[in-house]
C-alpha cells in the first residue's frame, strides 16, 4: 500500500511539475500581453513628461479572456503569430505597419492539418462573393477571429449551437444595428426588417438554420462551405430543404451523417435525433415496417371477411 501511495505520489508530484512548467513558459508570457489587451484601460511610464499615464484602450485592441481561453490558440504565445519586436513595451509605432501572418503561414502545406483542406478553403473564398468585392482585404480573419476561434460544426453535436455561432460571424458584418458593414462597402447588403421578407417564420429559420445553407455554394470535400454566392443566387425555393432529398443532408448535417453513418446504418439518423424538417425526417426502415404492418392488417381483416363469408354460407 505505502509502494502504491508513493507511486501514485509521484505521479501528480510530475504532473504538477508539466503543468508549471508549462505555467511558467507560455502563459505569463501572454498574461504580459494581456495585462493591457485583456483590459479596457492600460497604462505607462511616459519617459517624455516624467510620469505614468492611463489611457483607454482601442477597442479593436482589447482581448476577451474568457474566449481566448476556449479558442484552439489557447496554447500558443502571443509571439508565435505577432512580431518579437512587441515584447518590448511601450510598442514601436512602425510595428502597425508590418504584415501579418496568415492563417495559411502556419495552416498551409502541412499534412497535421490536411483533413480541413485550408488551400482549398482559400481557393474558395477568393471565388466567393466576397473574395471578388474586396480582394486582398478580405481573409480568414474576417469571419474566424483568431483569438477566439473554436471548433464547431466538426466538433459540437447541438445544431441549435452550429447555427447560432455560424450565423453570429456573418451578422457580426450584415446587422442593420452596427456599422461595421460600412467600414468594408457602400452597399447595404444587412439584415434589416425588410430583408428575406419572403421568407415564411422568418425569425424561425434564422435560429433553426446557418446563413450558409442558401447564400453558399456546397462542395463535397468540405465540411462548411465558404464560397458565399451572390444575394441574387440564393436559394428561394422551400421544396430545396423540405423534401426527401433535402439541401441539409449535404450542409447543416454533413459532419453528423459521416460519423453516425456506420452506427446506425442510415443517413437521416441524426434529423430524427436533433430536428423536424417536413418530409426529410422519413426513415426508410420505419417506412418499410410501417407499411408491413399495414399490409399484414389488411391482409388480416380480408381473411377474417372471407371466412365469415364463408362460414355464413
Amino acid at each position: 500500500m505505502c509502494i502504491i501511495n508513493k507511486s501514485l505520489s509521484l505521479s501528480i508530484l510530475a504532473l504538477f511539475l508539466v503543468v508549471t512548467s508549462f505555467t511558467q513558459t507560455v502563459i505569463p508570457n501572454n498574461n504580459k500581453c494581456l495585462k493591457c489587451h485583456g483590459n479596457d484601460y492600460y497604462k505607462f511610464y511616459n519617459r517624455v513628461i516624467d510620469k505614468e499615464v492611463h489611457h483607454r484602450m482601442n477597442p479593436y485592441f482589447i482581448i476577451n479572456k474568457t474566449l481566448y481561453k476556449k479558442g484552439v490558440h489557447k496554447s500558443f504565445q502571443c509571439t508565435d503569430c505577432h512580431a518579437t519586436e512587441y515584447e518590448i513595451y511601450p510598442h514601436k509605432a512602425e510595428l502597425k505597419l508590418e504584415a501579418k501572418n496568415t492563417c495559411l503561414d502556419c495552416h498551409g502545406s502541412d499534412e497535421t492539418f490536411a483533413k480541413f483542406h485550408f488551400e482549398e478553403i482559400e481557393v474558395e473564398v477568393k471565388k466567393s462573393i466576397h473574395g471578388k468585392l474586396m480582394g486582398e482585404d478580405f481573409n480568414c480573419e474576417r469571419c474566424h477571429k483568431q483569438h477566439y476561434y473554436e471548433l464547431n460544426a466538426r466538433n459540437k453535436t447541438d445544431i441549435n449551437k452550429i447555427v447560432d455561432y455560424s450565423n453570429h460571424m456573418c451578422l457580426n458584418c450584415h446587422n442593420y444595428t452596427e456599422n461595421k458593414f460600412y467600414l468594408l462597402s457602400d452597399s447595404t447588403a444587412s439584415i434589416d426588417e425588410k430583408s428575406h421578407s419572403w421568407l415564411p417564420n422568418r425569425e424561425l429559420h434564422f435560429k433553426k438554420v446557418r446563413c450558409l445553407e442558401c447564400h453558399a455554394q456546397q462542395n463535397d470535400s468540405l465540411k462548411v462551405p465558404h464560397r458565399i454566392l451572390g444575394k441574387e443566387k440564393a436559394v428561394k425555393l422551400c421544396v430545396k430543404c423540405h423534401s426527401d432529398n433535402s439541401l441539409l443532408m449535404s450542409s447543416l448535417y454533413k459532419h453528423d451523417i459521416k460519423e453516425n453513418r456506420n452506427k446506425f446504418g442510415f443517413f437521416n439518423g441524426v434529423l430524427l435525433k436533433n430536428s423536424f424538417v417536413i418530409g426529410a425526417n422519413r426513415n426508410f426502415y420505419l417506412n418499410s415496417i410501417s407499411i408491413s404492418i399495414f399490409s399484414l392488417v389488411l391482409l388480416i381483416i380480408f381473411i377474417h371477411a372471407f371466412i365469415r363469408i364463408i362460414l355464413k354460407k
